[in-house]
Formats: structure tokens, C-alpha cells, sequence
């Protein structure tokens, strides 16, 4: 959700809009001017009207739902102008062998004398009628009171409120660190001080474990992953799952894949897959090179096989010089693989993922955590930025 609420408690509006904005359906005609929006207040670069449109005319599930399903809505100010915006991508989830329906919103924007009536957007998000679920895993700081307004609550499993990583690249990422903090001579110092990072690293961190078995790079999502998929749902029936499909994965991940910030690998038994693993590549302004795990899944549900996909990763970003792996959520939880592992953790400056079940037979069983198997696949935190 990123900077959607951003001052909406505390901070007065720069200046007071002459009416209020008209809140109406967003349409695909739209694109130029939402996109120029959200580009405006750093949701997201600049699309084109093919990419930004996949989100929803190559997702399996809207193209099934249509003509019903609404790709958005916005604000208009008194010249037709749009001044806020909110997409609505819906996803499809499967519980205890029964199809869940959910909604996710993305990128919550609006001019900043428009931030009080871009609540309206939330709203027809979060209270869609027909929609079972509210998820939302990129909640941020100005965002949280407005979620949790609308009885949103966090998920109860997981701690999405911290990351932690791997140092890939001492110099790179100590320079990246000195320019976000503006100190001068960034490149001179780093050299240095990602030395003593190095150094320390080596003294205290416990390295991966080695493991017998075959991990394999996937140049793209094929056979395997249908089978696996139903492998998957079967095995653990009692768990809320996002539809991993071959279909749904290759319109999910497809832009990433295309320009080469998404990387796959599978453990295998043969020809059959038994775990897999997905890291996207995040930058930052700060010429930070970033690679996150965003799905790890085993048919076994243990976390044994994380570690020798984590090593491959972790050798990957080596080769190609990229500074650090992080992980958010999920296996952050005590006892869990990554809090025994990774040398390194930040705090995040606020829980990032909420949810709201509409449905109250649901709602009860969400209460168990239990229920969960969260990860940055769900929502819209790795769909294409």
C-alpha cells in the first residue's frame, strides 16, 4: 500500500479542494493518468498500457468473473482530473476444499488535498459484497490506522514486522548505507567499513548446512509446478492456500520473468518436485542491489528444504554481485530456520500485513493461526512494480 495514507491523521491538507472529488469505477482508459499518479508519488514507475493492464486482463480469476468484477475506482476533482486512485486485484484461495475469494487493493494514491476522501477507495475495496477476504501485505505506517479502522487485524502468523538478510556484497552494500544516510565520500568509506562488516560476519554467523539433495534453477514455470500444486493442497487440506497453478503463477510472476528480476528453484526427487523456492530482485534509490525470498513451499510443510535453495540464492548473489537476500514473515517466528541462520536483522517500521475476513465462518477460522500459510505471494507485494 506503500504512501496511499500517508499524513492522513495528523497532517492538514495543503490547500482545500473546491468541491469534493466524484468517485467513480475505474475503466482501462484510465491507465495514462492513474499510472502518471502513482509514478508522481513513488508507488511505481511508468507502465505501459499492456503491462499495467496484465494485472487483471491475465489474471485467470478476473477474466472468470467478468463482466462483475471492477478493476478499481478513483476520484475526480471538478475538470475530470484524477486525483486518487485504488486498483482492486482479485485472487483466488482455496480452504478446507472450498474456493475463497479475495480482494486485494493496490497502490492506495491520491494528492495530498485529496488524502481525507481517499478513504472512499478503502472502503468499496475492503466492503465488496461478494468478496470473501481482504488481504494486504504492504501496509505501511501512514496506512495502519486506516486498515485497522476497518477492522482490520494482523496475521497471526509470521512476524511482518521484521526482516532478515544476508550480506552478499560487503562494499556495495556499505555504500548503499552511507548514501541513504547522506554521508559524503560514500565510496572511499565503504571500502574500509565493509571490511570490519566482513570481518564481523565471519566471527559470529552460523553458515547454511550442506544437503544431499538436487536443487535445480527453473528458467520458467512448467509441468511440475500443476503437479506439485495439487500435491500441495492435498496434503495440507486445513490451510489457507493463494491458487499456485501454473497458470496463475506465470500470469503473477510474468513481467518479472520477462526482465529478469525473478529467480526459481526447485529441490527435486527425480522428475518430481518436492520444494520450491522464489526470490525477486528489489532494488532501492540508494543503488542498493536487492534479492527478497518471496515463496518457499515443500510438500513435507517443514522448512528442511529452505536451507539448500537459501545456498543457491546466496551463491547467485555472489556471482552476480547483488548486496544483500532478505526475507520478511513468515519463517522469521521463533524456533524457525531464518532467526537461526541469517547473521543479520532490521526492524520494519510497522506490522505490513492485515487481512479481514467478510465471510463469518471464515473469520472464525482465521482466528487460528493455524489456518495460515502466509508469504509475500499473497496480496499484491510481488506482483509487478
Amino acid at each position: 500500500m506503500d504512501r496511499t495514507a500517508e499524513n492522513l491523521q495528523s497532517a492538514q491538507p495543503r490547500k482545500t479542494p473546491r468541491r469534493a472529488p466524484k468517485l467513480r469505477e475505474a475503466s482501462f482508459k484510465d491507465h495514462e493518468q492513474i499510472t502518471l499518479l502513482e509514478s508522481r508519488y513513488g508507488l511505481a514507475a511508468i507502465k505501459s498500457c499492456e503491462e499495467w493492464s496484465h494485472l487483471w486482463l491475465g489474471n485467470p480469476l478476473y477474466r472468470e468473473l467478468q463482466p462483475g468484477w471492477s478493476i478499481g475506482w478513483v476520484l475526480e476533482d471538478e475538470n475530470n482530473r484524477i486525483v486518487g486512485s485504488m486498483g482492486n486485484i482479485p485472487l483466488l484461495y482455496e480452504f478446507e476444499g472450498r474456493r475463497v475469494l479475495a480482494a486485494s487493493g493496490r497502490s492506495w494514491v491520491a494528492e495530498p488535498e485529496y488524502r481525507s476522501a481517499s478513504l472512499l477507495l478503502l472502503d468499496h475495496v475492503i466492503n465488496q459484497c461478494h468478496v470473501d477476504l481482504y488481504l494486504n501485505n504492504t501496509v505501511d505506517v501512514a496506512s495502519t490506522a486506516a486498515v485497522s479502522a476497518f477492522q482490520c487485524t494482523r496475521v497471526p502468523v509470521g512476524v511482518w514486522n521484521k526482516a532478515a538478510f544476508w550480506i552478499t556484497h560487503y562494499q556495495g552494500f556499505v555504500e548503499s548505507f552511507l548514501a541513504r544516510k547522506n554521508y559524503p565520500l560514500t565510496k572511499p568509506l565503504s571500502y574500509p567499513l565493509s571490511a570490519a562488516v566482513s570481518l564481523k560476519e565471519r566471527l559470529t554467523k552460523m553458515a547454511l548446512g550442506a544437503s544431499d539433495v538436487e536443487v535445480k534453477g527453473c528458467p520458467a514455470f512448467d509441468e511440475r509446478f500443476d503437479d506439485f500444486w495439487m500435491d500441495l493442497k492435498r496434503c495440507n487440506p486445513h490451510l489457507l492456500w493463494a491458487v499456485r497453478t501454473r497458470e496463475v503463477l506465470e500470469w503473477h510472476y510474468k513481467y518479472a520473468l520477462l526482465h529478469g528480476r525473478l529467480w526459481i528453484v526447485g529441490a527435486v526427487d527425480g522428475h518430481r518436485m518436492v520444494a520450491y523456492a522464489i526470490f525477486d530482485r528489489r532494488d532501492n534509490e540508494f543503488g542498493l542491489k536487492r534479492v527478497r525470498l518471496v515463496d518457499f513451499q515443500s510438500l513435507d510443510g517443514s522448512t528442511a528444504l529452505l536451507s539448500p535453495l537459501l545456498s543457491w540464492a546466496l551463491r547467485k548473489c555472489r556471482d552476480e554481485g547483488i548486496h544483500m537476500l532478505e526475507s520478511v514473515g513468515r519463517w522469521l517466528e521463533k524456533g524457525e530456520l531464518l532467526e537461526i541462520i541469517a547473521p543479520y536483522e532490521r526492524r520494519l517500521p510497522n506490522w505490513r500485513y492485515f487481512y479481514r475476513a467478510n465471510d463469518p465462518g471464515l473469520a472464525e477460522s482465521l482466528r487460528d493461526q493455524r489456518a495460515w500459510a502466509p508469504s509475500l505471494f499473497d496480496g499484491d507485494a510481488s506482483l509487478m512494480r
